[in-house]
């Protein structure tokens, strides 16, 4: 995945059902609140549009359309193909400026990309110690 955080993937050691559970469920929680937000686009991006190489593909994508179309289908697809996920995320500052100043009441999903950035990077931390 493009851009929303350091994608060396690997076993993470936290790889069982509890926590694919808890990042499926925070996944969802992100689905709905961009549907509660309007922010959820019935019309996918362009195929150019969708592979930019910019980090979060900053260039032709709004961060909403991003997690739409690249985020959440990239993360459900590695649940269900039960892959190695991201061992490191950090989605939720990138998604504090975009919503900045926006007027949107953000505050649920950006604790729902919190949360998938917690539980995908403390599963990393998890291996240090």
């Amino acid at each position: 995945m493009r851009g929303y955080c350091e994608c060396s993937l690997h076993d993470n050691g936290f790889g069982g059902f509890t926590m694919r559970t808890e990042v499926a469920e925070a996944l969802i929680d992100i689905e709905a609140e961009l549907r509660r937000l309007g922010l959820w686009d019935r019309i996918p991006p362009s195929s150019e549009a969708l592979a930019s190489t910019e980090p979060f593909c900053l260039d032709t994508l709004s961060l909403p359309q991003w997690l739409q179309f690249v985020f959440l289908p990239t993360l459900y697809r590695m649940l269900e193909q039960e892959q190695s996920l991201p061992r490191r995320c950090a989605i939720t500052p990138m998604a504090q400026e975009h919503f900045h100043g926006s007027g949107h009441g953000v505050d649920a999903l950006l604790a729902a990309l919190q949360r998938v950035d917690d539980l995908l990077t403390e599963g990393d931390e998890g291996l240090a110690r």
